[in-house]
């Protein structure tokens, strides 16, 4: 967990934030679900602006330092929920604003399928959903080949540490069990399949990309 904060605390994980925010047109009266909340640097982000939150987290030790964190600065309208974002514990129609950062990676292409139909049934029609995530594939397209070719040079620049981490990704490709990103292809066409209106996707110029959409 520590580990995951440092990630998140850098401004990189940060500006993805405020784009996540700037796509998702906060209103004072928004009730927000977040899924994937981490250790909240989304929800502490966005509870300020707007009626209430509720943080999704699978992680017990993650929703806990996000209490503490929310706790620390006065923030009252968090609620943490410890749930699957694939099997929601919330009432159909009760959000008008979903938000997710870098968590549908976790989730196989069928797990995807399911979180968004969970995203879409907790969603009041009209209801926005705004997921920022890796958008990216194993595959020879340029923007594809780019991102791998860099992160493997990154990688690599560790030395034979890197190497080894190279190795060990190589097992974890070939054995399926590596993170699940999804192209901005997919992503369109996930939220066509699961109903969703007036799609946005966007590929970023590193590895992340924003989804948007609307519940009719």
């Amino acid at each position: 967990m520590d580990a995951w904060e440092e990630v998140a605390a850098t401004p990189a994980f940060h500006r993805l934030a405020r784009l996540v925010v700037s796509f998702a047109a906060l209103q004072r009266d928004d009730h927000v679900v977040d899924l994937g909340a981490g250790t909240g640097l989304l929800s502490l982000l966005v509870a300020p602006q707007v009626e209430n939150v509720i943080a999704v987290d699978s992680a017990p030790a993650m929703l806990a330092r996000l209490e503490q964190r929310a706790a620390a600065g006065g923030i009252t309208n968090i609620t943490a929920v410890g749930a699957d974002m694939r099997s929601l514990p919330l009432e159909d129609g009760s959000a008008s604003l979903i938000v997710s950062n870098y968590a549908f990676h976790h989730l196989d292409d069928l797990g995807k399928e399911l979180a968004l139909s969970e995203a879409r049934r907790i969603l009041v029609p009209g209801g926005r959903l705004v997921v920022c995530d890796m958008m990216f594939g194993l595959s020879f397209c340029p923007r594809d080949r780019r991102i791998v070719a860099e992160k493997m040079k990154l990688i690599a620049a560790a030395g034979p540490a890197g190497f080894a981490r190279l190795a060990r990704n190589a097992i974890r490709i070939i054995r399926r069990d590596w993170e699940h990103p999804a192209r901005p292809e997919q992503w369109e066409q996930m939220l066509a399949a699961r109903h969703f209106v007036d799609p946005v996707v966007v590929a970023l110029e590193h590895e992340g990309g924003i989804a948007a959409a609307r519940r009719a």
